[in-house]
């Protein structure tokens, strides 16, 4: 059978920086809805994420990046969208003290309640806990924050979206 031809859908759900699915505007809240969104979540070659419905494209508009990161009781880093992240390669801190994880899944923005375990895990270059000046200096593109090996990077919101070749709006 031949899926009919139907139009892509564009502004009408977005994903919040903390990882919630929003339709036209309101939160998603019914876990079924939820976990349909989650699992056809993807992204096409064009840098556009995307619900798959069927035939249907539903295109998401980004708060921030295309995942949302959440840091679990044992350390392991897991999306919104309940897929593990796999390994992390480098770590970033925007002006604003947002932290971002680039994984083999793509750019992922720290959910802000991990961020406290996520600082606590930081360490300065001398092996002790990372202190607010040393946060303060990675901000301002120095360097002397570690976290799980990886040095703690700068990057400015703005460059986001472009460096990690993602649209947070699509457009028809």
């Amino acid at each position: 059978m031949r899926w009919p031809a139907v139009p892509a859908v564009h502004g009408w759900l977005s994903l919040d920086r903390r990882g919630g699915w929003r339709l036209k505007g309101e939160p998603v809240t019914h876990a079924g809805l939820n976990g349909f969104l989650n699992a056809n979540y993807r992204s096409d070659g064009d840098g556009n994420w995307f619900v798959q419905n069927g035939p249907q494209r539903v295109f998401v508009t980004l708060d921030y990046t295309p995942l949302v990161l959440r840091l679990d009781v044992d350390d392991s880093l897991t999306a919104h969208t309940g897929a593990a992240t796999g390994p992390i390669f480098a770590a970033y801190l925007d002006e604003d003290g947002n932290v971002l994880l680039h994984a083999s899944q793509g750019v992922g923005l720290l959910d802000d309640r991990d961020l406290s375990a996520f600082v606590g895990q930081c360490r300065a270059d001398d092996g002790g806990p990372a202190s607010d000046a040393a946060f303060v200096e990675v901000m301002g593109g120095g360097s002397g924050v570690v976290w799980h090996g990886l040095p703690l990077q700068a990057i400015r919101h703005a460059e986001v979206a472009a460096r990690f070749a993602f649209r947070p709006r699509p457009e028809p």
